[in-house]
């Protein structure tokens, strides 16, 4: 198993805080946003005698109000076309197991969420990358890349909309080039939309369960983990209209027993949060998003894309290897006792080499830290490269 490029420099962390030093934690996708009250009430206030097994598709009357949620984002899919889980993580391992044997292929445009290495790992799947580039923000690469790749091994493609690590968000006819492909080939498309609400700029989000003619094709994973601040519930699900697809999943849905029957309640409830906690939240995002980009583009030799949606982004920096930047600030490097965790890009991707001079910044921090972090950063790299 691959180790997680966003985790692996905990131990430099922990020991540099035993030595005094503040950290602005740019590395983990874990929002300071509230999560909203009224998830919380609704497990606070829950009268539950026992904390038993759930469905293990999940609750009915759960799945029932996700569908009512995405028939509000124009997704018609029924409480049957869901099976939750735990995390959109292990949605994409069932996913996975379901539709691939040992030694299959996926095809996912780089840099990708560092963990698709680690699920198709676990499921003895073959990763092929198509490499997308900071020089167009990360659009997805001409549809004739992905043709070339496609072997009778191929089962899917996969992509996460809006992006992780990038911050890329999907147009409609990318969309659909993606869905004329796979349609061709008779693969499935595998869409990570767990970022769906945080689309900047004035531009919607196109789910792949919107395009019509991909009923058999489009697999959705889905999560409450950003959208409602909610990491640690550890609430997902898995969405197709693909009945045999369905099926299958839930064998491996049996196999685990059920999803977080708390975590459920609060999921549940927080599908009555109101649409003005999602105005503020991207606002605030918007702002960061701003501060950042504006703040790294006044450091020499610093290229970074500017992100449509989620709250991360790409950066390229004057070094050879990320990695050791990355370890080294941690370990040798602070200004006035704070420092920066940060993630080394080179996991994001599975080509070998690629990336190795890119990192990952994810800005959940509010707008000063991330002024003090760039700066931090911007004095590092001063000091490392002489």
């Amino acid at each position: 198993m691959p180790a997680s490029p966003i985790r692996k420099l905990v131990p430099y962390a922990e020991e540099a805080v035993k030595k005094g030093k503040s950290i602005y934690y740019l590395n983990i996708g874990q929002p300071d946003i509230k999560t909203p009250e009224i998830a919380l009430q609704a497990v606070k206030n829950s009268n539950i005698d026992i904390i038993a097994y759930s469905r293990s598709e999940g609750s009915e009357l759960y799945r029932q109000k996700i569908s009512k949620y995405y028939s509000k984002h124009n997704i018609d899919v029924t409480h049957n076309d869901i099976v939750v889980t735990t995390g959109g993580s292990e949605a994409l391992l069932f996913a996975f197991g379901s539709i691939m044997d040992i030694d299959d292929e996926i095809i996912i445009p780089e840099p990708f969420y560092a963990n698709y290495n680690g699920f198709s790992t676990a499921s003895g799947v073959k990763v092929v990358p198509v490499i997308s580039k900071i020089e167009n923000n990360f659009a997805l690469p001409p549809i004739e890349e992905f043709e070339k790749l496609i072997t009778p091994k191929t089962k899917a493609i996969l992509i996460c909309n809006p992006g992780n690590p990038t911050g890329y968000l999907y147009s409609k006819e990318e969309i659909q080039k993606l869905a004329a492909i796979v349609k061709k080939h008779d693969l499935f498309l595998i869409a990570d939309e767990v970022y769906r609400e945080f689309a900047y700029d004035g531009n919607t989000h196109y789910s792949i369960m919107q395009e019509t003619g991909l009923e058999d094709h489009a697999i959705m994973i889905d999560s409450v983990s950003k959208r409602y601040s909610m990491c640690g519930a550890r609430v997902g699900c898995l969405v197709s209209k693909n009945k045999t697809l369905i099926q299958t999943v839930l064998k491996f849905a049996q196999a685990r027993l059920s999803p977080p029957t708390l975590a459920q309640i609060a999921s549940e409830a927080a599908l009555e949060t109101p649409q003005s906690y999602f105005d503020d939240v991207i606002e605030e995002y918007v702002e960061r998003r701003n501060t950042l980009i504006s703040e790294l583009q006044k450091i020499d030799g610093v290229r970074v894309a500017k992100p449509k949606g989620a709250f991360y982004c790409i950066v390229e920096l004057p070094v050879k290897n990320s990695d050791d930047f990355a370890q080294w600030i941690l370990e040798y490097f602070d200004v006035n006792g704070e420092t920066i965790m940060v993630a080394p890009a080179g996991g994001f991707y599975s080509t070998p080499g690629v990336g190795l001079n890119q990192i990952r910044i994810a800005y959940v921090l509010k707008k000063e830290s991330l002024i003090k972090a760039v700066n931090i950063l911007k004095e590092a790299l001063k000091a490392y490269n002489n």
